[in-house]
């Protein structure tokens, strides 16, 4: 049996118990560069228990929707970022903990130019592209340890737009 689960706009508010949103949006904190750069400033929380931070480029495979969405997972020794580079909408999923396990999920559709960073011991899917490309900058921790732990789901959920 599953269950529908259906996605809505990704917005920062309805976002901030998981992470942040990061995108360009409002007035520019800072102009730089002789004027012709806007600075939209500190968007994001960096969180790592131990270890540095590193950046990687993730390439994955884009989905379709409606999803199946079957895996949540979580990284308890640090957030992680996930920049597209792709002007393509995607899908971001997290759901709260529920006493060590996922509660009950939220899907988002993140627009073209927005990011998220994921809070510390956050339960998400697996990153999922809408198209192709797959390609996404991610900036998480690095370092000695476990920091990922996986809850397959025995009752998936079907994620619709």
């Amino acid at each position: 049996m599953s269950r529908t689960l259906i996605a809505r706009p990704l917005a920062a508010a309805a976002f901030a118990a998981f992470g942040d949103v990061i995108e360009a949006a409002g007035t520019a904190d800072k102009i730089i560069n002789q004027g012709l750069c806007g600075r939209f400033h500190d968007r994001a929380r960096l969180d790592f228990g131990t270890g540095r931070a590193g950046i990687s480029i993730f390439d994955a495979v884009p989905r379709t929707l409606p999803h199946r969405l079957d895996l949540l997972e979580r990284h308890p020794e640090g957030s992680q970022t996930f920049v597209p580079m792709h002007t393509n909408p995607w899908l971001v999923i997290v759901a709260p903990d529920a006493g060590g396990i996922p509660g009950t999920p939220l899907a988002f559709l993140a627009a073209p130019g927005q990011a998220v960073n994921l809070h510390r011991g956050t339960w998400h899917g697996v990153l999922t592209p809408l198209h192709a490309p797959g390609l996404f900058a991610v900036i998480d921790r690095i370092g000695a340890g476990a920091n990922l732990e996986e809850y397959p789901l025995t009752d998936p959920w079907i994620v619709t737009a």
